[in-house]
């Protein structure tokens, strides 16, 4: 998949077939989109192509009160696309003035006489130009003035799989992993660096790996105790449990941590990046009277999630 930034280092794409969005999660509604777009390129011996933007259009027309928080970080985003097959992004900066393009400059400049679009696949209510004057029925209109077909993915094609970005951030806010595991086709991620912690899981015998997401951003699920399958640098999965909190037992301010202790492991992780795949909620964050309530907990939640693997076999 090639990536581009903007248009400034564009190569020509052959019959490029198009669909235009933010894709938030690339969920299994954003998947059929791209399935979709991949046959249709491959019919017409063209290829596949997303036009989306960064920053999140919201973050650059409410920068005091856009209150985004992303399903994926534009890094996972580009990986999941990869993976669904897709041939070409183009990552357009959004700015203010790029906001208010009317709907024809944005086809004829960018769409028509930039990237010579083919064929655009394009859901029966995606808006865009200024004041969203842009709509299925403007396409249709323009098409045949500027060369180029309009396939419109229909309502019943969308609202059979009834998906949305934000049933998505509710499930994951509320702990309900499988489910937002159904909706996006699997497991719901976080990836980041291992960085030093204050070793307290360690000195109780539950040595953790403390994850800096390193982005302001990302959804964060509900507070508590997770199963978790961890990918590391090297391709290894290995099994274990993750706490998202403030730990209230043993700290005395309202700083997150994200930690995870990886069950049967040895090793030094600090400065790797990895990606932990959240498959369960446990237990919400749980304040106790000492810490030796709090390990007699831990034990008690590695033997309930141990428990949840083995039912998997």
């Amino acid at each position: 998949m090639r990536i581009y930034q903007g248009f400034d280092q564009l190569m020509e794409i052959p019959n490029p077939v198009l669909t235009i969005g933010t894709f938030d999660g690339v969920h299994v509604g954003h998947q059929k989109i791209i399935q979709q777009l991949n046959r249709e390129a491959e019919a017409i011996g063209g290829e596949s192509v997303l036009f989306t933007f960064y920053p999140h259009p919201r973050m650059v027309l409410y920068p005091e009160s856009h209150g985004l928080r992303l399903i994926q970080t534009q890094a996972e985003k580009m990986d999941k696309l990869r993976r669904m097959g897709l041939q070409n992004v183009i990552v357009h900066p959004f700015t203010k003035d790029f906001s208010r393009l009317t709907a024809v400059e944005f086809v004829r400049d960018y769409l028509v006489n930039r990237l010579k679009v083919k064929k655009l696949v394009i859901g029966y209510d995606h808006q865009f130009g200024k004041n969203r004057e842009g709509s299925i029925d403007f396409l249709k209109d323009v098409a045949p003035v500027y060369g180029f077909d309009v396939q419109e993915i229909s309502a019943q094609e969308i609202d059979e799989v009834n998906i949305s970005s934000t049933k998505i951030r509710t499930a994951i806010l509320e702990g309900e992993m499988k489910l937002a595991e159904t909706y996006l086709g699997e497991p719901f991620e976080l990836h980041g660096k291992v960085v030093q912690g204050n070793a307290m899981g360690r000195s109780i015998g539950f040595p953790t790996a403390n994850l800096d997401i390193e982005s302001e951003i990302k959804l964060i699920p509900k507070l508590g105790v997770y199963a978790v399958n961890v990918v590391l640098e090297n391709g290894n999965f290995k099994e274990g449990m993750m706490n998202i909190g403030v730990r209230p037992s043993i700290a005395n301010h309202d700083d997150l941590s994200i930690e995870v202790n990886l069950f049967d492991f040895q090793g030094d992780l600090y400065g790797q990046y990895v990606t932990v795949q959240l498959l369960s909620h446990f237990r919400d964050e749980m304040k106790f009277n000492s810490i030796a309530d709090l390990k007699e907990q831990l034990k008690q939640d590695e033997e309930n999630i141990r428990a949840y693997f083995n039912s998997l076999v």
